[in-house]
């Protein structure tokens, strides 16, 4: 099955499940429709239902050498993006285009990548965090 197919079967069951739930389609026509918050709640209960943890009440051990391992991949994609964007720059020449200045550039988008990753908060580290937590 191709993918289009399974993200149809997916919304399909879904609003199977929606459908049957006690949302009415009345409500969701304007006439006293829930709350946001209402329907939080129920896709927490469904949640809790199939077991998957919460990412927001788990505690990460930003001590732990396995954070620091995910911190690097976060670091290393990170830097695999901005040589992405860099590559589509054109070159100004304010620095040399010999091996030096390639030298020094490779180094000056590494700091770069180091510092997105520990200020600008994407996340990636903490989520593979938590998914090889997983299995140890």
């Amino acid at each position: 099955m191709e993918v289009t197919g399974l993200g149809m079967a997916y919304l399909d069951d879904f609003q199977k499940g929606f459908n049957s739930s006690s949302v009415s389609s009345s409500a969701l026509a304007g006439q006293g429709a829930p709350d946001f918050a209402q329907i939080m709640a129920k896709a927490g209960a469904e949640r809790d239902k199939t077991g998957i943890s919460n990412p927001a009440n788990e505690n990460i051990d930003k001590t732990d050498k396995l954070y620091g391992l995910c911190l690097e991949l976060e670091t290393f994609l990170v830097k695999n993006l901005l040589t992405g964007m860099r590559n589509t720059v054109q070159k100004s020449g304010l620095i040399d285009e010999g091996f030096a200045g390639k030298i020094y550039e490779d180094m000056l988008y590494d700091e770069y990548a180091k510092d997105l990753t520990k200020n600008a908060g994407f996340g990636l580290a903490e989520q593979a965090y938590r998914q090889l937590k997983q299995y140890m």
